[in-house]
């Protein structure tokens, strides 16, 4: 049975089912995972890590936007 977590992302709790995965969050909150930086509880997470990280209650994110131009 999933249970409903909290998190923190950039400063604001939010909440998800026990057990999503990092990509499902950030689309769930309306990043789009090919633009985004993710530091997970304090540490920059690379993306080849990201499908098989599953968020916990308590987690912390900071996603930054990636911007282009000069």
């Amino acid at each position: 049975m999933n249970s409903q977590i909290s998190l923190q992302v950039n400063g604001e709790i939010q909440s998800c089912v026990s057990q999503t995965s990092l990509p499902q969050l950030l689309q769930q909150l309306g990043f789009n995972p090919h633009l985004v930086a993710v530091e997970y509880n304090g540490e920059i997470l690379h993306r080849q890590f990201w499908s098989g990280t599953k968020i916990e209650n308590g987690d912390c994110l900071e996603v930054v936007t990636i911007v282009g131009g000069g």
